[in-house]
């Protein structure tokens, strides 16, 4: 495996592209990944949400999208390519990580609704 750089969405962009804040704040989402072995940097994505400037800095191999981020792969693609940067593969992580019941955050959102609910 390479180096390993991974962009944490601000408070903001969350709150815009899912409709919600986040129960975990920016600062605290970034340092768990900060923590994770291969992770050779992790940062907040822009304030100014010029996400092909962070891909201009970083120059990655593959970029990965995750299940639920709303970019669109092909204009991506198209993005990269007025760049300069057509060598970079651009792919999606289509399934969850699902070993244990609570793997995202709106489950266990809704795990702790259901259970204070009664």
């Amino acid at each position: 495996m390479g180096d390993v750089y991974v962009i944490v969405a601000t408070d903001k962009n969350r709150k815009i592209y899912s409709g919600e804040t986040p129960i975990i704040p920016e600062d605290q989402r970034l340092e768990v990944i900060k923590s994770i072995k291969n992770v050779k940097e992790a940062r907040l994505g822009r304030s100014d949400n010029n996400t092909l400037k962070t891909v201009e800095e970083i120059n990655p191999d593959i970029i990965l999208l995750g299940p639920d981020q709303k970019y669109n792969l092909e204009t991506l693609k198209r993005e990269l390519e007025k760049k300069g940067l057509s060598n970079i593969i651009v792919k999606r992580v289509n399934i969850y990580y699902e070993k244990y019941e609570l793997h995202s955050s709106s489950l266990i959102k809704k795990k702790i609704l259901e259970q204070y609910k009664n």
